[in-house]
């Protein structure tokens, strides 16, 4: 089975990395500011004792004053995992640094947010709608989306 690294434990390690990072911590995850996003998740998969090689995946939430961005990685070399989380308050234009660059397979999940709940991810390959067709009219998993 898989250990789950303690958000507590990953806080500390991305504070003493990049100071002003982590905005909360648990048990179970750690939430980092949007605009430290990036550079916390390579931390996370470069850092040698920490090894978090592999993108679950990427998913987002909707909680009407903000949305939230969740990252599940495992380490295989560890038999590892970690929550890492990050929250956006625009619901005008939402936008984050996409992973990409990182793990290849967030291409498709970054589209599938983008698509469905409108969250760009900037300096993404091809950041274009991949469920609907183009010229849909909003973002349909939004809890503002009135069809």
């Amino acid at each position: 089975m898989t250990r789950v690294v303690a958000g507590t434990d990953l806080a500390k390690r991305i504070e003493l990395q990049l100071p002003g990072s982590v905005v909360t911590s648990n048990s179970s995850e750690v939430s980092v500011r949007s605009d430290a996003l990036h550079e916390t998740l390579r931390f996370l998969r470069d850092d040698g004792d920490l090894d978090f090689q592999f993108l679950n995946s990427v998913s987002a939430v909707d909680y009407v004053e903000h949305f939230e961005l969740v990252y599940h990685l495992t380490s295989l070399r560890r038999n590892s995992s970690c929550v890492v989380k990050s929250r956006l308050y625009s619901r005008d234009d939402p936008a984050v640094q996409s992973v990409v660059d990182l793990w290849r397979g967030a291409e498709l999940q970054e589209r599938e947010i983008y698509d469905l709940m409108g969250i760009m991810f900037e300096g993404h390959p091809n950041m274009k709608r991949i469920l609907l067709w183009e010229g849909f009219p909003g973002h349909p998993l939004r809890k503002d989306f009135i069809r």
